[in-house]
């Protein structure tokens, strides 16, 4: 078998936290469609839209009943135009599709899914987050794709390059990719007005999370309402007639303590449209201390700084393996108001 058969597509009825959306609108409340207007064409598509019933109670069921109005033919999650796909438990995989962007966050297995992403970002080096690279490169050659690029943190790049070397050897296949090294700081041109950035997180080896912006161009205020003409005749005499913009759209954060929330350098991951983080402890059986002392994250500090989350929606995965799907569930169903309604939670695999 060449592709990893976990449960891949993070469909409805795993899907759960988000208040119920008003009754004139049965859309689900991420991101707005003008919002991700930096999507390609094809990928954006209307959630579908059903009579609402003004009375239904507000219990997790209604909530799933409702959520399953957005439900795309393909099965997948349909966020007002992105579809998300993927699995995370806690040590075992993590990998986090964005289809429409070619795109995929980590790779601990090799979801047959991910096979179709162009582009990968490895968060860290733990077997649960990049074990399955190379089968992921190799599937591509395999079926005749181009070279996926992959983008690791910029200390591991010699040590992967190693790796891909081994299974060279192993193989006797050529493995074409590209690598790319990428720092804190730093950034990865995508295309297609995409630009990704690498942020600081907090785990036990060396590890960064992603920021994907869409970027566009806006003529400038002192330009607007002038004849198309004039505007080009500015344009081609070299006056710079518009401002470069730069909006969060998705933030990842791979495995991390709460630290990076605490890092100001962190803000665009913090007021992203949607920020994708870990959260891998939620109840008292485990301390903080013990959370803290693996780098992962522990709920009760997730609610404790819930005040510096700015973001229109966040997205809990990498659950610790010993919790049951009821009880994550309930976590989130229990959250305070300062993330009350715009939680949700990835349960694949639970």
């Amino acid at each position: 078998m060449l592709f990893s058969r976990l449960p891949l597509l993070f469909s409805f009825p795993r899907l759960h936290g988000f208040s119920p959306p008003a009754p004139s609108s049965m859309t689900i409340p991420l991101l707005t469609p003008s919002s991700m207007a930096f999507l390609p064409a094809h990928a954006s598509s209307s959630a579908s839209a059903a009579p609402s019933d003004s009375k239904m109670k507000d219990t997790p069921s209604s909530r799933h009943e409702q959520l399953k109005l957005g439900r795309s033919k393909t099965g997948a999650l349909e966020v007002d135009g992105l579809s998300i796909e993927g699995v995370s438990v806690g040590g075992q995989e993590t990998c986090i599709l964005i289809p429409a962007l070619k795109l995929a966050f980590d790779i601990g297995r090799c979801p047959e899914r991910a096979i179709s992403q162009d582009f990968l970002f490895i968060s860290h080096a733990h077997m649960d987050h990049i074990g399955g690279v190379c089968m992921y490169v190799a599937t591509r050659g395999l079926f005749k794709m181009k070279p996926p690029t992959v983008i690791v943190p910029k200390c591991l790049k010699p040590t992967v390059e190693k790796l891909f070397d081994v299974h060279r050897e192993l193989d006797g296949s050529e493995l074409k990719h590209q690598l790319i090294g990428l720092d804190i700081g730093e950034e990865f041109n995508m295309g297609k007005n995409l630009v990704v950035k690498a942020f600081k997180t907090y785990h036990v080896v060396p590890s960064q999370g992603y920021v994907v912006y869409s970027v566009k161009n806006k003529l400038k205020p002192e330009y607007l309402g002038l004849p198309g003409q004039k505007i080009k005749e500015l344009k081609m005499s070299g006056v710079q007639i518009t401002d470069t913009l730069r909006v969060p759209e998705v933030a990842f954060t791979g495995d991390t303590t709460p630290d990076f929330i605490l890092d100001d350098a962190n803000i665009d991951a913090l007021q992203a449209k949607l920020l994708i983080m870990e959260t891998t402890f939620l109840d008292d059986a485990v301390t903080i201390q013990h959370a803290r002392e693996y780098g992962h994250t522990h709920l009760s500090e997730v609610i404790k700084y819930a005040n510096r989350l700015l973001n229109k929606s966040i997205l809990f995965i990498h659950f610790s393996a010993r919790y049951k799907r009821e009880e994550i569930l309930r976590a989130v169903e229990e959250l305070p108001p300062p993330l009350q309604g715009r939680v949700a939670a990835l349960t694949e695999g639970f």
